[in-house]
């Protein structure tokens, strides 16, 4: 990216611009702290317990800051597409003008978010950032799953489930999201160490939705249908898109499939034992973990440059399990 809005359109607007600097400064002094989250979409299941764990946040905060007349106003915006880097800087943007306090971000690239958050520091506004890791160096925390260990956890799985050894897939996300890159790469490292397990696709991406991840997951068993025994998905809609290709080739039950992050419908695919595993996170704790760090900060408290979230491995086996039910679905905010 060469600006934000671009070089022509900077240009074109700079008035524009210099009216929202002005305008995009912290205004704790009314009493509330305005506390923007940003996730990478607005659709997934993922995002809405992000956004429960938020709203849990704000609620049960506000009471313990009101005799220091404080109180957190909760902003929710991210973009329809977990694709759209554009929308999602914009959706910043969009924040700053309003007047917010601290950003909460799941960055969707690595790089491209790194310049909105830059301007966002030197207005004084701080970030946290949750679930992917953006290459800027002046955030206040990062909030997060040890996803590199997740993807091992999933190798280790399909190992376990193949004992004879077999073909495998990785089916990647998007370039440019740290998160799932980091399980990918934790796979194939797992992979590596695994000699009963042979990799015979990994460079083949499946895009944001699970459209576009059916899609590829139908050319990947057109092409190795007859040879593959599992398969690595490395995020919610690549998962999905992946199950389904599986039900419409037949091979649902002969594919070891392997997913991440949970949703209803995969609680009720391990239950029919269409999925041999699910990597799980706990996405509502990262709403929260999010906006308590950055309510810390505000109110001047020394908090963790890397605070870590939990991540588990559920499958037909321990799906009942007293210590999986945390990592299951909650309502959504909505």
């Amino acid at each position: 990216m060469k600006g934000l809005l671009g070089r022509r359109s900077f240009v074109r607007m700079a008035p524009v611009a210099v009216a929202a600097v002005s305008a995009c400064r912290p205004r704790s002094a009314n009493g509330s702290w305005r506390i923007a989250v940003v996730p990478k979409g607005s659709t997934h299941e993922f995002w809405k317990a992000v956004h429960a764990g938020a709203n849990d946040a704000a609620e049960r905060l506000n009471p313990t800051l009101a005799p220091l007349g404080k109180r957190v106003e909760l902003l929710w915006k991210g973009p329809l597409r977990e694709d759209d880097r554009e929308q999602q800087v914009q959706v910043i943007e969009g924040f700053c003008a309003q007047g917010i306090d601290a950003l909460v971000l799941a960055p969707l690239d690595a790089n491209a978010l790194a310049r909105p958050v830059e301007e966002a520091a030197r207005l004084g506004i701080a970030t946290v950032v949750i679930d992917s890791a953006l290459n800027f160096n002046g955030t206040v925390s990062f909030v997060a799953t040890d996803n590199e260990a997740g993807g091992a956890l999933a190798a280790d799985c399909l190992a376990r489930q193949l004992p004879e050894g077999g073909n495998i897939i990785l089916l990647r996300y998007q370039h440019g999201s740290a998160s799932t890159e980091a399980r990918e790469k934790g796979f194939l490292e797992a992979v590596a160490r695994t000699p009963s397990l042979h990799l015979i696709s990994a460079d083949q991406h499946a895009g944001s939705s699970r459209d576009t991840a059916k899609r590829a997951a139908e050319n990947l068993l057109n092409r190795f249908g007859d040879k593959v025994s599992g398969v690595f998905a490395p995020c919610e809609p690549v998962t999905m898109g992946m199950m389904l290709a599986l039900a419409d080739a037949g091979l649902s039950n002969k594919v070891k499939l392997v997913g991440f992050d949970m949703t209803p419908a995969f609680v009720a695919a391990l239950e029919k034992k269409l999925l041999a595993g699910v990597v799980v996170q706990s996405p509502f704790d990262m709403g929260r973990k999010g906006v308590e760090t950055a309510v810390n900060h505000l109110l001047g408290k020394p908090v963790a440059k890397r605070i870590p979230t939990a991540i588990t491995l559920v499958t037909p086996d321990n799906l009942r399990s007293p210590d999986v039910a945390a990592f299951l679905p909650r309502p959504s905010a909505g």
